[in-house]
């Protein structure tokens, strides 16, 4: 077994793609609407799908935004260094929500930037 990829409803698509290419630098891997359910589906990703996993973006047509509510957590990415990637990440636009830094209780270094629609993403430097 291995994870595929995970889902996150998206009240912009093509904002929400704009963020994962352009500011976190991932792929658009693949993309379809679904006029009869009037949804779209798109998958992001580092490499192809047969050999890393990818998130879906799913955006429902008539659906602007979502309440998050709290039962999910975040989506973590391995850097080599997280002040860097933050650098880079706000240069691109993106917004960081806690700076580089160790781990509460701990010496791992971690940061948070978070996309267009609240989801944070934890970024765990050199894993």
């Amino acid at each position: 077994m291995r994870i595929l990829h995970t889902m996150i409803r998206v009240g912009d698509l093509d904002r929400s793609i704009a963020f994962y290419t352009q500011v976190l630098g991932m792929q658009l891997l693949r993309r379809k609407d679904y006029p009869d359910g009037r949804f779209t589906l798109a998958f992001v990703g580092y490499g192809p799908e047969s050999e890393f996993p990818a998130i879906e973006l799913t955006h429902n047509w008539d659906t602007p935004a979502y309440d998050l509510g709290n039962g999910f957590g975040h989506i973590a990415l391995a850097v080599p260094d997280a002040a860097a990637a933050c650098d880079e990440i706000r240069r691109r636009g993106g917004t960081v929500t806690r700076e580089a830094g160790p781990m509460k209780h701990g010496t791992t270094v971690i940061a948070f930037v978070q996309d267009p629609d609240g989801y944070k993403i934890e970024l765990i430097q050199g894993r």
